[in-house]
């Protein structure tokens, strides 16, 4: 008898799966083969993320739409400006550019947002609180990630250092997103949402250490 499996099933077996050939392949002697890898990653994650939304609808899309927009376009003020995360600059890790930003940060930011959103959507509060709860619990990843980007030519901070600056606009952009999210109509149910959260901090742990 043939064995059959779900979206529910394969999906978070493919995103574990992702990051941890990932970080075997950072730790190993293929490294470079790897990281020309890692934007392909960050798609397909996104892509699985969104393949457990319950329903789709035109206020779901439109989230997705003005997040990513407004991601990529933040990225692409903060490298001309250094007013808003700091001064820094990309590699060429992330793969291909516009506007001297990755255009694989747009579903960066998408699927952050939207798992952030998504594990705080049960609590019995208002949305002010998930909001903030959320951009706290994204900043926290970045402290994860932020070593981890400069080691492997994802960005550069000036002098090396990341600033505080950076921290703080992470919070105050992701609060503001995050109140999108809730304001906007549409279903917030997504069992893969917390899985990705957790392999991804993790992941980062792992490469942190290592």
């Amino acid at each position: 008898m043939a064995m059959t499996f779900t979206k529910n099933q394969i999906a978070p077996a493919l995103l574990i799966l992702f990051h941890v050939v990932g970080v075997a392949g950072l730790l190993s002697p293929y490294k470079d083969l790897v990281l020309q890898l890692t934007p392909v990653n960050l798609i397909l994650s996104t892509v699985l993320l969104l393949s457990l939304q319950v329903e789709y609808n035109r206020s779901f899309w439109l989230f997705c739409s003005i997040i990513f927009l407004s991601g990529f376009f933040l990225e692409v003020a903060g490298i001309h400006t250094g007013l808003i995360f700091g001064n820094y600059q990309y590699g060429n890790t992330l793969g291909i550019q516009f506007l001297n930003v990755p255009l694989v940060m747009g579903f960066n930011w998408l699927m952050l947002i939207y798992s952030a959103g998504v594990i705080f959507e049960p609590l019995k509060t208002n949305k002010y609180i998930k909001s903030l709860l959320g951009a706290g619990l994204l900043v926290g990843l970045d402290l994860l990630l932020e070593p981890v980007a400069m080691k492997y030519d994802f960005w550069i901070w000036s002098n090396e250092t990341i600033p505080l600056q950076n921290y703080v606009a992470w919070f105050v952009a992701a609060f503001f997103m995050l109140l999108l999210f809730y304001n906007l109509n549409f279903s917030k149910n997504n069992r893969l949402a917390l899985l990705l959260y957790i392999v991804q901090f993790v992941f980062f742990s792992i490469l942190n250490i290592f």
